[in-house]
């Protein structure tokens, strides 16, 4: 009996060189740039209460091979950028490739931590709240998310070819 081999799956970076001109851009400017993005995608979800488990926590999101760093809070009413002086009650780790995979959907969080390719550190009960949001949306009733979903799905095998 033959069984086919599966290899292992690939993890490509993003070379240092190309990520440059993101990394020298203030951290900052990262988070305010990302809740901008979030409060327009979320704003039904935050009027029903759906954030309200962020609200005065800190989740730092960091993109490794990029080398930035988001950081974001609720204050009730909006998701708000947090400073590098704020110590994060979560922090989530990982590469951009393994970012995409979840935004695509092609492989979720579970399967990603558990593959120790997102890193997760602090509260691990703030952790299942971001985890259970994420896999909770609706993604095509949402028009931005779905469009990400759809344009990260069709752009991760020219992702694996390039840097793979």
């Amino acid at each position: 009996m033959q069984t086919a081999a599966k290899s292992a799956p690939s993890n490509p970076v993003l070379p240092g060189p190309l990520s440059l001109p993101l990394r020298i851009i203030p951290s900052f400017v990262h988070s305010k740039s990302l809740v901008a993005t979030l409060n327009s995608i979320f704003d039904e979800s935050m009027k029903d209460g759906e954030l309200d488990f962020l609200q005065d926590r800190v989740v730092r999101i960091t993109i490794e091979d990029i080398g930035i760093d988001y950081r974001l809070s609720f204050d009730g009413e909006k998701l708000v950028a947090g400073t590098e002086y704020e110590s994060p009650d979560l922090h989530l780790k990982g590469t951009l490739y393994n970012y995409m995979l979840l935004a695509s959907r092609r492989e979720d969080a579970d399967t990603l931590f558990f593959s120790r390719r997102l890193h997760m550190q602090g509260d691990t009960e703030l952790g299942l709240y971001v985890k259970n949001f994420l896999d909770g949306l609706d993604m095509e009733s949402q028009r931005i998310p779905a469009m990400l979903e759809a344009v990260t799905r069709k752009s991760l095998p020219w992702y694996e070819r390039l840097f793979g």
